[in-house]
């Protein structure tokens, strides 16, 4: 299992990653409000202003400090050592 390092130690599985969105626009943050009130918010941003939204397959929802730039490269250099 690949897993992807969100910021500050905190890991998540790559496989499981459906989208990583910027958390600026009115429907990702009606998305993470759902996902607070259901229970299925993450937030690894360790209180730091949310840079990424990521959105998982297990219906989660990630809040991460980096960048969604920064996300994606950390994620095509787990795609590259395959």
């Amino acid at each position: 299992m690949k897993l992807i390092n969100i910021g500050f130690g905190s890991m998540i599985a790559a496989a499981r990653v459906l989208a990583i969105v910027d958390p600026d626009s009115a429907p990702i943050k009606r998305v993470v409000q759902e996902a607070r009130e259901r229970g299925m918010l993450i937030d690894a941003s360790y209180g730091r202003k949310t840079q990424a939204v990521i959105l998982m397959d297990t219906d989660h929802v990630i809040l991460s400090a980096l960048t969604p730039e920064v996300l994606s490269d950390r994620w095509n250099m787990k795609e590259e050592e395959k």
